[in-house]
């Protein structure tokens, strides 16, 4: 084991809520911190998962994350609602 500290990262997800997120912005040390600033002072929820975010910051800026992760971020999303206080709108697309 390494006494080496892994650098701050950052993943930014936006969900439409019909096609699959997309990676909004990503970052490293300095940048990390300034997506979290923002996300702060926006009112973003934040969530820390180091091995979701080195999965994600695999991905380029725009890319959709992949079905393998669907799953997890779904979690994020719910976490992302109830830290919000919202609902999510849920409307049957099959009328």
């Amino acid at each position: 084991m390494s006494d080496k500290e892994e650098p701050l990262r950052a993943i930014a997800l936006k969900y439409d809520g019909e096609n699959a997120p997309t990676v909004t912005a990503t970052g490293e040390g300095e940048i990390a911190e300034a997506i979290i600033k923002i996300a702060r002072e926006h009112g973003v929820p934040l969530r820390q998962d180091t091995m979701l975010t080195a999965l994600l910051s695999e991905l380029d800026l725009g890319e959709e994350i992949p079905p393998l992760l669907y799953r997890v971020i779904a979690e994020v999303i719910a976490y992302a609602y109830i830290v919000a206080g919202k609902v999510p709108d849920i409307q049957d697309k099959s009328s």
